[in-house]
Protein backbone atom coordinates (compact mmCIF):
# COMPACT_ATOMS: atom_id res chain seq x y z
CA UNK A 1 0.00 0.00 0.00
CA UNK A 2 1.54 3.57 -0.81
CA UNK A 3 2.67 5.53 1.90
CA UNK A 4 0.67 8.79 1.39
CA UNK A 5 2.42 11.79 2.64
CA UNK A 6 1.20 13.26 5.72
CA UNK A 7 0.38 16.49 4.58
CA UNK A 8 -2.24 14.93 2.55
CA UNK A 9 -3.25 13.08 5.45
CA UNK A 10 -3.86 16.52 7.94
CA UNK A 11 -5.90 17.75 4.83
CA UNK A 12 -8.07 14.47 4.90
CA UNK A 13 -8.42 15.01 8.81
CA UNK A 14 -9.40 18.21 8.53
CA UNK A 15 -11.72 17.98 5.62
CA UNK A 16 -13.36 14.54 6.34
CA UNK A 17 -14.71 12.41 8.69
CA UNK A 18 -12.33 9.46 10.20
CA UNK A 19 -12.73 6.60 7.95
CA UNK A 20 -14.19 3.84 9.76
CA UNK A 21 -11.45 1.60 9.10
CA UNK A 22 -9.19 3.67 10.93
CA UNK A 23 -10.59 3.59 14.13
CA UNK A 24 -9.01 -0.04 14.29
CA UNK A 25 -5.94 -0.02 12.25
CA UNK A 26 -2.64 0.16 14.18
CA UNK A 27 -0.02 2.67 13.16
CA UNK A 28 3.33 0.47 13.89
CA UNK A 29 6.38 2.48 15.83
CA UNK A 30 3.67 5.48 16.73
CA UNK A 31 3.59 5.82 20.82
CA UNK A 32 0.92 7.91 22.31
CA UNK A 33 1.91 10.19 25.48
CA UNK A 34 -0.04 12.44 27.42
CA UNK A 35 0.89 15.40 29.00
CA UNK A 36 -0.32 16.43 32.74
CA UNK A 37 0.33 17.64 35.98
CA UNK A 38 0.71 14.21 36.82
CA UNK A 39 3.25 13.56 34.57
CA UNK A 40 4.33 17.05 32.99
CA UNK A 41 7.02 15.50 30.49
CA UNK A 42 4.61 12.27 28.96
CA UNK A 43 7.14 9.46 30.40
CA UNK A 44 6.69 6.34 29.91
CA UNK A 45 5.79 4.71 33.25
CA UNK A 46 5.97 8.20 34.82
CA UNK A 47 2.61 9.01 35.38
CA UNK A 48 0.89 9.68 39.03
CA UNK A 49 3.38 9.17 40.84
CA UNK A 50 2.50 12.13 43.80
CA UNK A 51 0.47 10.63 46.84
CA UNK A 52 1.25 6.81 45.55
CA UNK A 53 -1.36 7.61 42.51
CA UNK A 54 -4.15 8.71 44.44
CA UNK A 55 -4.64 12.18 42.46
CA UNK A 56 -1.83 13.75 43.65
CA UNK A 57 -0.69 16.67 40.83
CA UNK A 58 -3.96 17.03 39.26
CA UNK A 59 -3.75 20.86 38.63
CA UNK A 60 -0.79 23.62 39.10
CA UNK A 61 -0.99 27.32 40.53
CA UNK A 62 -0.26 29.94 38.15
CA UNK A 63 0.80 33.27 39.95
CA UNK A 64 1.12 36.94 38.01
CA UNK A 65 4.16 36.88 35.85
CA UNK A 66 4.98 33.54 35.64
CA UNK A 67 5.06 30.55 32.80
CA UNK A 68 3.70 27.24 33.29
CA UNK A 69 5.27 24.90 30.30
CA UNK A 70 2.53 22.65 29.59
CA UNK A 71 4.29 20.56 27.22
CA UNK A 72 8.53 20.00 26.53
CA UNK A 73 9.07 16.89 24.50
CA UNK A 74 11.63 15.97 22.26
CA UNK A 75 11.74 13.55 19.02
CA UNK A 76 9.33 14.15 16.00
CA UNK A 77 5.16 13.59 16.79
CA UNK A 78 2.45 15.50 16.29
CA UNK A 79 0.30 17.12 18.68
CA UNK A 80 -3.55 15.92 18.54
CA UNK A 81 -5.46 17.69 21.14
CA UNK A 82 -5.13 19.52 24.43
CA UNK A 83 -7.65 20.69 26.86
CA UNK A 84 -7.61 22.85 29.63
CA UNK A 85 -9.57 24.67 32.74
CA UNK A 86 -8.91 27.35 34.92
CA UNK A 87 -10.65 28.17 38.12
CA UNK A 88 -10.67 32.28 36.71
CA UNK A 89 -12.43 32.85 33.76
CA UNK A 90 -12.85 36.29 33.54
CA UNK A 91 -12.30 38.50 29.99
CA UNK A 92 -9.71 39.72 31.84
CA UNK A 93 -7.71 36.70 32.97
CA UNK A 94 -8.56 35.24 29.71
CA UNK A 95 -7.28 38.11 27.45
CA UNK A 96 -4.25 38.00 30.02
CA UNK A 97 -3.04 34.63 29.91
CA UNK A 98 -0.56 34.11 27.24
CA UNK A 99 -0.19 31.14 25.31
CA UNK A 100 3.15 30.05 23.41
CA UNK A 101 3.97 27.51 20.96
CA UNK A 102 7.71 26.45 19.60
CA UNK A 103 8.66 23.67 17.28
CA UNK A 104 11.76 22.08 16.69
CA UNK A 105 13.72 24.10 19.26
CA UNK A 106 12.91 27.52 17.37
CA UNK A 107 13.44 30.60 19.84
CA UNK A 108 10.57 32.49 18.47
CA UNK A 109 6.96 31.54 19.07
CA UNK A 110 4.81 29.93 16.35
CA UNK A 111 2.13 30.51 18.29
CA UNK A 112 1.54 33.70 20.27
CA UNK A 113 -1.99 34.67 21.35
CA UNK A 114 -4.61 35.40 24.11
CA UNK A 115 -5.06 32.34 25.64
CA UNK A 116 -8.87 32.93 25.94
CA UNK A 117 -9.10 33.84 21.89
CA UNK A 118 -7.26 31.28 20.45
CA UNK A 119 -10.02 28.59 22.24
CA UNK A 120 -12.58 30.44 20.75
CA UNK A 121 -13.52 32.62 23.49
CA UNK A 122 -13.47 36.02 21.75
CA UNK A 123 -13.72 38.95 23.63
CA UNK A 124 -13.24 37.05 26.73
CA UNK A 125 -16.58 35.21 26.86
CA UNK A 126 -16.80 31.48 26.74
CA UNK A 127 -20.29 29.65 25.79
CA UNK A 128 -20.46 26.02 25.42
CA UNK A 129 -20.00 24.71 22.06
CA UNK A 130 -18.54 22.43 19.44
CA UNK A 131 -16.83 23.11 16.19
CA UNK A 132 -14.58 20.85 13.67
CA UNK A 133 -11.76 22.24 15.77
CA UNK A 134 -12.43 23.54 19.23
CA UNK A 135 -14.98 22.81 21.68
CA UNK A 136 -16.17 23.83 25.16
CA UNK A 137 -18.94 21.17 26.02
CA UNK A 138 -20.41 23.05 29.56
CA UNK A 139 -18.50 26.52 28.67
CA UNK A 140 -16.21 26.36 31.44
CA UNK A 141 -13.23 24.38 29.48
CA UNK A 142 -11.42 24.50 26.77
CA UNK A 143 -10.64 22.19 24.09
CA UNK A 144 -8.96 22.07 20.71
CA UNK A 145 -8.03 19.01 18.62
CA UNK A 146 -5.75 20.45 15.38
CA UNK A 147 -3.12 18.21 14.36
CA UNK A 148 0.08 19.98 15.05
CA UNK A 149 3.39 18.04 13.74
CA UNK A 150 6.82 18.57 14.90
CA UNK A 151 10.14 17.47 13.72
CA UNK A 152 12.55 17.30 16.59
CA UNK A 153 10.74 18.86 19.58
CA UNK A 154 7.27 20.79 20.67
CA UNK A 155 7.22 23.20 23.67
CA UNK A 156 4.00 24.90 24.68
CA UNK A 157 3.97 27.44 27.51
CA UNK A 158 1.07 29.57 29.63
CA UNK A 159 1.99 32.73 30.79
CA UNK A 160 -0.03 34.73 33.53
CA UNK A 161 0.16 38.56 31.95
CA UNK A 162 -2.78 39.59 34.75
CA UNK A 163 -1.88 41.21 38.15
CA UNK A 164 -3.32 38.44 39.59
CA UNK A 165 -2.32 34.48 40.49
CA UNK A 166 -4.22 31.82 38.70
CA UNK A 167 -5.18 29.36 41.37
CA UNK A 168 -5.98 26.32 39.70
CA UNK A 169 -4.81 25.07 36.02
CA UNK A 170 -5.78 22.12 34.90
CA UNK A 171 -4.75 20.51 31.88
CA UNK A 172 -3.64 17.60 29.57
CA UNK A 173 -1.40 17.65 25.90
CA UNK A 174 -2.61 15.10 23.99
CA UNK A 175 0.31 13.92 21.60
CA UNK A 176 2.46 10.76 19.79
CA UNK A 177 5.51 10.29 18.83
CA UNK A 178 7.45 8.62 16.36
CA UNK A 179 5.28 9.63 13.76
CA UNK A 180 6.71 9.71 10.04
CA UNK A 181 6.85 13.45 8.81
CA UNK A 182 7.85 14.40 4.83
CA UNK A 183 9.42 16.81 4.10
CA UNK A 184 6.08 18.96 2.63
CA UNK A 185 4.87 18.71 6.28
CA UNK A 186 3.61 21.81 7.50
CA UNK A 187 3.83 23.74 11.07
CA UNK A 188 0.87 25.07 12.76
CA UNK A 189 0.65 29.02 13.61
CA UNK A 190 -1.08 31.27 15.22
CA UNK A 191 -1.60 35.26 15.18
CA UNK A 192 -3.69 37.40 17.27
CA UNK A 193 -4.43 41.16 16.25
CA UNK A 194 -6.76 43.90 17.81
CA UNK A 195 -7.67 47.52 17.11
CA UNK A 196 -9.36 49.11 19.44
CA UNK A 197 -10.76 51.59 17.13
CA UNK A 198 -10.32 51.05 13.51
CA UNK A 199 -9.24 53.46 10.86
CA UNK A 200 -11.93 54.69 8.88
CA UNK A 201 -11.87 53.34 5.28
CA UNK A 202 -8.58 51.04 6.14
CA UNK A 203 -9.55 47.12 6.23
CA UNK A 204 -8.52 45.70 9.55
CA UNK A 205 -5.63 43.11 8.88
CA UNK A 206 -6.30 40.00 10.55
CA UNK A 207 -3.26 38.13 9.23
CA UNK A 208 -0.42 40.75 8.19
CA UNK A 209 1.65 39.95 4.56
CA UNK A 210 3.43 36.39 5.76
CA UNK A 211 5.74 35.14 3.74
CA UNK A 212 6.61 31.54 3.08
CA UNK A 213 4.28 28.60 1.86
CA UNK A 214 1.07 27.39 3.96
CA UNK A 215 -2.53 26.90 4.22
CA UNK A 216 -4.86 29.79 5.77
CA UNK A 217 -6.70 27.50 8.24
CA UNK A 218 -9.09 30.21 9.21
CA UNK A 219 -10.06 32.42 11.93
CA UNK A 220 -11.99 33.43 14.82
CA UNK A 221 -13.21 37.43 15.20
CA UNK A 222 -14.67 39.66 18.33
CA UNK A 223 -16.43 42.83 17.19
CA UNK A 224 -17.06 45.72 19.81
CA UNK A 225 -19.56 48.22 17.80
CA UNK A 226 -19.24 51.89 18.98
CA UNK A 227 -22.26 53.24 20.71
CA UNK A 228 -22.16 56.19 18.40
CA UNK A 229 -23.23 53.83 15.44
CA UNK A 230 -26.31 53.07 17.65
CA UNK A 231 -28.24 49.96 16.40
CA UNK A 232 -26.87 49.76 12.83
CA UNK A 233 -25.73 47.15 11.14
CA UNK A 234 -21.81 46.84 11.47
CA UNK A 235 -21.25 44.02 9.14
CA UNK A 236 -21.23 44.61 5.48
CA UNK A 237 -17.02 44.21 5.05
CA UNK A 238 -15.80 42.00 3.30
CA UNK A 239 -13.07 39.34 3.85
CA UNK A 240 -9.81 39.45 1.66
CA UNK A 241 -6.90 37.59 0.66
CA UNK A 242 -4.09 38.62 -0.87
CA UNK A 243 -2.38 35.48 -2.45
CA UNK A 244 1.09 35.39 -4.09
CA UNK A 245 2.37 38.48 -4.95
CA UNK A 246 -0.96 40.59 -4.55
CA UNK A 247 -0.05 43.94 -3.67
CA UNK A 248 -3.28 46.40 -4.37
CA UNK A 249 -5.97 44.44 -5.00
CA UNK A 250 -6.89 40.70 -3.53
CA UNK A 251 -7.38 36.84 -5.43
CA UNK A 252 -10.57 36.08 -2.85
CA UNK A 253 -12.69 38.50 -2.03
CA UNK A 254 -16.27 37.85 -0.36
CA UNK A 255 -19.41 40.06 -0.39
CA UNK A 256 -19.89 40.82 3.47
CA UNK A 257 -19.13 39.56 6.71
CA UNK A 258 -22.05 37.46 7.97
CA UNK A 259 -21.87 36.00 4.47
CA UNK A 260 -18.43 34.78 4.60
CA UNK A 261 -19.22 32.79 8.08
CA UNK A 262 -22.21 31.44 6.05
CA UNK A 263 -25.39 33.10 6.82
CA UNK A 264 -26.83 36.34 5.73
CA UNK A 265 -29.49 38.89 6.49
CA UNK A 266 -27.58 39.89 9.23
CA UNK A 267 -26.07 37.69 12.04
CA UNK A 268 -27.85 35.80 14.86
CA UNK A 269 -25.91 33.59 17.62
CA UNK A 270 -25.24 29.24 16.29
CA UNK A 271 -22.47 26.94 16.03
CA UNK A 272 -21.77 25.08 13.17
CA UNK A 273 -18.82 22.65 12.26
CA UNK A 274 -16.78 24.89 10.10
CA UNK A 275 -18.59 28.71 10.92
CA UNK A 276 -20.80 29.88 13.56
CA UNK A 277 -21.25 32.90 15.74
CA UNK A 278 -21.21 32.05 19.58
CA UNK A 279 -22.17 35.49 20.73
CA UNK A 280 -24.32 37.72 18.98
CA UNK A 281 -25.74 40.37 21.49
CA UNK A 282 -27.17 43.73 20.03
CA UNK A 283 -27.80 44.66 23.49
CA UNK A 284 -24.58 45.18 24.56
CA UNK A 285 -22.64 45.85 20.95
CA UNK A 286 -20.72 42.62 20.90
CA UNK A 287 -20.31 39.77 18.54
CA UNK A 288 -18.09 36.63 18.03
CA UNK A 289 -17.54 34.63 15.20
CA UNK A 290 -15.13 32.29 13.40
CA UNK A 291 -14.51 30.76 10.29
CA UNK A 292 -12.47 27.40 9.37
CA UNK A 293 -11.25 26.51 5.68
CA UNK A 294 -11.36 22.92 5.65
CA UNK A 295 -14.47 21.84 3.14
CA UNK A 296 -12.44 24.90 0.97
CA UNK A 297 -8.53 25.13 1.51
CA UNK A 298 -6.90 28.18 0.99
CA UNK A 299 -3.16 27.64 0.05
CA UNK A 300 -0.46 30.00 -0.47
CA UNK A 301 2.43 29.42 -2.04
CA UNK A 302 4.89 32.53 -1.31
CA UNK A 303 2.89 34.48 0.49
CA UNK A 304 -0.58 35.61 2.27
CA UNK A 305 -2.26 38.45 3.36
CA UNK A 306 -5.96 38.07 5.16
CA UNK A 307 -8.38 41.63 5.40
CA UNK A 308 -11.75 42.53 6.54
CA UNK A 309 -13.00 45.71 5.49
CA UNK A 310 -14.59 47.92 8.28
CA UNK A 311 -18.15 48.95 7.03
CA UNK A 312 -22.10 49.45 7.99
CA UNK A 313 -25.40 49.98 6.54
CA UNK A 314 -28.40 51.81 7.49
CA UNK A 315 -31.31 53.65 5.84
CA UNK A 316 -30.40 56.96 4.22
CA UNK A 317 -32.23 58.69 6.66
CA UNK A 318 -30.58 57.27 10.04
CA UNK A 319 -26.89 57.81 8.41
CA UNK A 320 -27.61 61.55 7.50
CA UNK A 321 -28.60 62.15 11.24
CA UNK A 322 -25.46 60.12 12.35
CA UNK A 323 -23.65 62.58 9.99
CA UNK A 324 -25.46 65.93 11.60
CA UNK A 325 -24.20 64.60 15.06
CA UNK A 326 -20.80 64.48 13.69
CA UNK A 327 -20.30 60.58 13.89
CA UNK A 328 -16.81 59.23 11.85
CA UNK A 329 -18.58 57.59 9.16
CA UNK A 330 -17.97 57.38 5.17
CA UNK A 331 -20.91 56.93 2.90
CA UNK A 332 -20.11 54.54 -0.07
CA UNK A 333 -22.88 53.78 -1.65
CA UNK A 334 -26.89 53.51 -2.15
CA UNK A 335 -28.47 50.84 -2.97
CA UNK A 336 -31.97 52.16 -4.07
CA UNK A 337 -33.25 49.01 -4.89
CA UNK A 338 -31.67 46.11 -7.46
CA UNK A 339 -28.32 46.33 -9.31
CA UNK A 340 -29.56 48.85 -11.97
CA UNK A 341 -30.08 51.36 -9.03
CA UNK A 342 -27.20 50.63 -6.67
CA UNK A 343 -24.73 53.56 -6.97
CA UNK A 344 -21.35 53.71 -6.25
CA UNK A 345 -20.22 56.93 -4.60
CA UNK A 346 -16.34 56.72 -4.88
CA UNK A 347 -16.68 56.05 -8.44
CA UNK A 348 -18.18 59.64 -8.77
CA UNK A 349 -15.80 62.21 -9.04
CA UNK A 350 -15.88 64.58 -7.45
CA UNK A 351 -17.54 62.45 -4.16
CA UNK A 352 -20.96 63.81 -3.71
CA UNK A 353 -22.27 64.80 -0.36
CA UNK A 354 -25.56 62.15 0.76
CA UNK A 355 -27.28 65.33 1.37
CA UNK A 356 -27.46 65.70 -2.50
CA UNK A 357 -30.78 65.83 -3.40
CA UNK A 358 -29.81 64.45 -6.72
CA UNK A 359 -29.13 61.16 -4.77
CA UNK A 360 -32.04 58.70 -4.24
CA UNK A 361 -32.86 57.45 -1.14
CA UNK A 362 -31.91 53.49 0.24
CA UNK A 363 -29.74 51.95 2.02
CA UNK A 364 -26.39 53.37 2.42
CA UNK A 365 -23.14 51.09 3.14
CA UNK A 366 -20.79 53.15 5.27
CA UNK A 367 -17.16 52.99 6.49
CA UNK A 368 -17.10 52.61 10.07
CA UNK A 369 -14.86 52.32 13.10
CA UNK A 370 -15.01 49.86 15.64
CA UNK A 371 -13.26 48.08 18.07
CA UNK A 372 -11.84 44.70 16.40
CA UNK A 373 -9.90 41.72 17.57
CA UNK A 374 -9.12 38.76 16.01
CA UNK A 375 -6.95 35.07 15.78
CA UNK A 376 -5.85 33.65 12.35
CA UNK A 377 -4.97 30.21 11.87
CA UNK A 378 -2.40 28.91 9.55
CA UNK A 379 0.37 26.21 8.92
CA UNK A 380 3.32 27.13 7.66
CA UNK A 381 6.70 25.84 5.99
CA UNK A 382 8.69 27.27 8.60
CA UNK A 383 8.57 27.15 12.30
CA UNK A 384 8.81 30.85 12.66
CA UNK A 385 7.38 33.44 10.25
CA UNK A 386 7.91 37.39 9.59
CA UNK A 387 5.00 38.44 11.93
CA UNK A 388 5.67 40.92 14.19
CA UNK A 389 5.10 39.97 18.52
CA UNK A 390 1.63 39.61 20.42
CA UNK A 391 0.78 42.62 21.84
CA UNK A 392 1.34 43.68 25.25
CA UNK A 393 -1.18 42.50 27.83
CA UNK A 394 -2.43 46.46 28.25
CA UNK A 395 -3.44 46.75 24.82
CA UNK A 396 -4.79 43.46 24.82
CA UNK A 397 -7.32 44.25 27.67
CA UNK A 398 -7.75 47.46 27.47
CA UNK A 399 -11.70 48.10 27.81
CA UNK A 400 -12.80 44.46 28.48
Amino acid sequence: MKRITLFVCLFLILAFPLRAQELYEHAGGVNTRWASGENPRGEKGQGGLENRGAKGHAFDILPAGQSLTLLDVQGAGIVRRMWVTLNDRSPEMLRALRLDMYWDGASKPAVSVPFGDFFNAGLGMLVPFENALFASPEGRSFVFFVPMPFRSGARIVLTNEASRDLGLVFYDVNYTLGDDLDEDVLYFHAYWNRNPATELGRDFEILPALNGKGRFLGMHVGVRTDSSYSNTWWGEGEVKMFLDGDVDTPTLVGTGTEDYIGTGWGQGAYINRYQGAPVADPENRRWTFYRYHIPDPVFFNSGIRVTLQQMGSAPKDQVLEMIAAGVNLQPVSIDAGGRPNFIKLLERDPVPSLADPGLPDGWVNFYRSDDVSSVALFYLASPTSNLPPLQPVAERVAGL
